[in-house]
């Protein structure tokens, strides 16, 4: 059997990938340009992608193809029509990163609550040394306690971010993009509400036709000046040119973005120009790879694999 992963640069360099080997040979490409797909999965049995596109043309050209594993959750980068005509298993992977993607909302979140960036630099810069007293107050930062939490989108990661703040001692709502998840512990709350009482707005929510657009210029208007907004859901939720827009003019305390509409970031995205760089906090797409949460994914994968074969020698048996 012979496994193909396309672009194994996006789970970077982890030991358990080698595991895989247990079902066959192995071939690793860093990544995976469009018209490289066809010589690369030829004769492969099993192809794992992250983003690599798997349409018509792969499966028609894979002879050998049986199964295409996701090393993400999001199947929109493989045709599922097309692959269940063709008997092509397809397999995802959910709930590894939830631990990962919460701990990195926090994270994010203090970077700019309590102004790291500009304390570190006022010491490094030598400020610190002219000081006349022990301390130092150029930003004022303020608690969590007694905060309004907003977030939207209540899946499995937005769950844990509502405890994780409630253990802050927030005041916790949500929105729910879907109007399916639901949770009684938390109060339900409409978008316009939302915006109008939280003091930190964390987006949870997938990236469909309910959701993109969700927070633009108009919307971050209703936002408090001091509040800050958090996205580490899908890029696109939030309008880009909207936002940064509303930072130019102090409309809200600041933001953090670990999601884009393009990735990487394309030069000309205005948040590349937003004046004030204190105000905004964007990462590349790092928030759910934790070690222990890439580490679980490749596990999930090697589990998929396991039991899609397991199934295929009942079948035949």
């Amino acid at each position: 059997m012979k496994i193909v992963f396309l672009d194994c640069s996006t789970v970077g360099d982890l030991t358990n990938i080698d595991r895989l080997r247990d079902f066959g040979d192995l071939i690793c490409y860093d990544k995976t340009a469009h018209d490289e797909r066809l010589e690369r999965t030829t004769d492969a049995d099993i192809i794992i992608t992250n983003k690599v596109v798997m349409d018509k043309a792969v499966m028609d050209n894979g002879k050998n193809l049986k199964l295409i594993c996701i090393s993400a959750t999001g199947m929109n980068n493989v045709d599922l029509e097309y692959a269940g005509r063709k008997n092509i298993g397809v397999m995802n992977v959910g709930n590894y990163s939830t631990y990962s993607v919460t701990q990195s909302t926090f994270s994010m979140l203090f970077y700019l609550l309590n102004h790291t960036r500009y304390y570190d630099d006022y010491v490094k810069n030598g400020e610190y040394v002219k000081s006349p007293i022990f301390t130092h107050h150029g930003r004022p930062f303020y608690e969590l306690k007694n905060k309004v939490f907003g977030i939207i989108g209540l899946g499995t990661i937005g769950k844990s971010v509502a405890r994780l703040a409630k253990a802050f001692e927030c005041r916790v709502i949500y929105y729910s993009t879907s109007g399916n998840n639901i949770d009684p512990e938390f109060r339900s709350v409409d978008l316009d509400e939302l915006l109008d009482v939280s003091d930190i707005i964390s987006i949870h929510a997938p990236l469909n036709d309910r959701t993109i657009n969700l927070i633009d210029y108009t919307e971050i208007k209703r936002m408090k000046s001091s509040a800050i907004m958090i996205n580490v859901g899908r890029g696109g939720i939030i309008n880009e040119s909207g936002l940064a827009r509303a930072l130019n003019e102090d409309l809200i305390l600041g933001a953090a973005i670990d999601v884009l509409s393009q990735e990487p970031i394309s030069a000309d995205n205005p948040l590349l120009r937003v004046r004030n760089r204190g105000k905004l906090l964007i990462t590349p797409h790092i928030a759910w790879a934790s070690i222990e949460s890439r580490t679980l994914l490749m596990d999930k994968i090697y589990e998929n694999i396991s039991l899609f074969l397991k199934d295929q020698a009942h079948q035949s048996s």
